[in-house]
C-alpha cells in the first residue's frame, strides 16, 4: 500500500525578512518629525528677536516652513514613513532575490531541471537562498514525490499536483514580498492632499489676519502664500518618493514573480515530458 508523502512547505531563508507591524515606524516618524518641527524649525534664531511667534528672518527656509503649522510634522511624519519603509522594503527584497543574479539562477535551474540533474537543482537553490529558491525547493520535492508514487495516478493529475505545490509555495512568500507596500501607496495620494489641507488652511489665516488689520498689506498677504505653499511643495515631494518607491519596488516584485512563473512551468513540463509514456 502506498504511502502518501506530504509536500514540504517552503524554507525560510536566513536574513531580513520585513517589519511586520508598521505601525510603530509610523509612531516613531511622527515623534521625530515634531521634534524636528519643534527644535530645529522652530529654533528662535531662525526668526526675528529670537521669537518663534514672530516674523521670519529675511530668507530663512527653515523659519518659514515652521511658519506653515502643524500641519508641518504631520506631512513630514509621511515622508518619513515613506523614507523608512523604502528602506525596509530594499532589505527585505534584497533577501526575497538570493544571493545571487536571479537570472542566471532561473536560467541554470531550467537547464538542470530539463538535463534531470535533481541534485545539482537542489544545491543551486540551497546556495541561492531567497524566496524563488525556496519555492523551485517545494517544487522539486513535489516532482521527486510524484516521481516515485507508486499510486495508480494519470500524469496529468501528477502534473496538477506539482503545480498546485508550487503555487502553495508562491503563495506563502507573496506576503513577505508585498509586505507594507499598501502603506507606501495609501500615502501616494495622502500626502498631496495634506499638503493641500495646509495650504488652504494658511491661506484662511493669511486673509483673516488681513482682514483683522483692516488693509491690504501686499507684503503680509505675500509672506502668508510663501508658508501657505510650503505645505503644498513638502506634500507633493511626500507624493513624488513614494510614487516612484512603490513604482520600483511593485517592478522588482513582478519580476520575481516572472522568475518564480517561469521556472514552475518549465518543472511540471519537464515531468509531463519525461511521463508522457506513463
Amino acid at each position: 500500500m502506498a504511502t502518501t508523502q506530504k509536500t514540504a512547505s517552503p524554507k525560510k531563508s536566513s536574513g531580513f525578512h520585513g517589519i511586520r507591524n508598521a505601525f510603530w515606524v509610523i509612531v516613531v516618524c511622527f515623534v521625530a518629525a515634531v521634534l524636528i518641527f519643534k527644535y530645529l524649525l522652530g529654533d528662535p534664531a531662525n526668526f526675528v528677536n529670537n521669537d518663534p511667534s514672530g516674523a521670519v528672518l529675511n530668507g530663512n527656509l527653515l523659519g518659514t516652513i515652521y511658519k506653515g503649522g502643524m500641519v508641518v510634522p504631520v506631512i513630514h511624519t509621511l515622508l518619513l514613513t515613506v523614507i523608512c519603509l523604502s528602506v525596509e522594503r530594499w532589505l527585505a527584497l534584497r533577501t526575497a532575490f538570493g544571493k545571487g543574479s536571479l537570472t542566471k539562477f532561473v536560467a541554470n535551474i531550467k537547464g538542470l531541471v530539463k538535463e534531470q540533474k535533481w541534485e545539482e537543482a537542489q544545491k543551486a537553490c540551497d546556495k541561492m537562498g531567497g524566496s524563488v529558491a525556496n519555492v523551485v525547493s517545494a517544487s522539486l520535492h513535489a516532482y521527486k514525490e510524484q516521481d516515485s508514487t507508486t499510486a495508480n495516478i494519470k500524469v496529468s493529475q501528477k502534473v496538477s499536483k506539482i503545480q498546485q505545490a508550487h503555487e502553495e509555495a508562491t503563495q506563502l512568500e507573496m506576503p513577505t514580498l508585498q509586505m507594507n507596500l499598501p502603506i507606501i501607496a495609501t500615502i501616494v495620494t495622502l500626502g498631496t492632499l495634506t499638503g493641500l489641507l495646509g495650504t488652504v488652511t494658511g491661506m484662511i489665516r493669511s486673509f483673516a489676519a488681513l482682514a483683522a488689520g483692516g488693509g491690504g498689506d501686499s507684503l503680509a498677504l505675500s509672506e502668508g502664500i510663501s508658508e501657505a505653499l510650503i505645505n503644498t511643495a513638502f506634500g507633493i515631494a511626500t507624493s513624488w518618493v513614494a510614487v516612484v518607491s512603490y513604482n520600483f519596488f511593485t517592478n522588482k516584485i513582478d519580476k520575481l514573480t516572472y522568475a518564480l512563473d517561469e521556472v514552475g512551468y518549465t518543472i511540471a513540463q519537464t515531468f509531463e515530458a519525461n511521463h508522457a509514456d506513463a
